[in-house]
């Protein structure tokens, strides 16, 4: 399946392992959180690693292994699920994670800008509508944003409803 990465799509290089699937010796593979704290240990250390990550899971417990991930993924089981969000900031702003972070599952064109300010810089996507107006070359965009985010920045004094910090 490609990923909308950028710009565009991307051919997507990574595969999802099941839970009871064993990793194979060479790929690019995504593992579920719970396969990776039941065996992460015996991974081959050159072996490029994912991680999917599920609403409720505690990513705080893997936090000193995020270095030897390249992709983290997120689910999102429903578009009206926001736990993810909060996924993505903790990793970036908390746990300083470096890598492609993706959102997976039922992603809608219009949390496309939004799942971005969090952090999420690629995006597996199944819905039909939001696929159609990716590859009709339609990009979701707002300027300006009350509360700042991660990414580009619209200058704090041009922000006219925003909160100055108190000198």
């Amino acid at each position: 399946m490609p990923v909308f990465k950028g710009d565009g799509f991307v051919q997507d290089d990574w595969r999802n392992l099941g839970q009871a699937e064993v990793p194979p010796p060479g790929g690019k593979v995504i593992l579920p959180l719970s396969q990776w704290q039941a065996r992460g240990g015996d991974m081959q250390s050159d072996m490029p690693l994912g991680l999917l990550i599920e609403p409720g899971q505690d990513v705080g417990t893997i936090a000193p292994d995020l270095a030897r991930f390249a992709l983290v993924a997120v689910a999102f089981p429903k578009f009206t699920d926001g736990r993810g969000y909060s996924l993505a900031r903790q990793l970036r702003g908390h746990f300083g994670f470096a890598g492609e972070l993706r959102a997976t599952g039922e992603v809608l064109f219009d949390q496309l800008q939004l799942l971005a300010r969090c952090g999420f810089d690629s995006f597996e996507i199944r819905d039909v509508a939001t696929l159609r107006l990716l590859e009709a070359g339609r990009r979701p965009s707002l300027g300006l944003f009350y509360q700042p985010g991660l990414g580009p920045e619209t200058l704090e004094r041009t922000r006219l409803l925003a909160r100055r910090a108190v000198s």
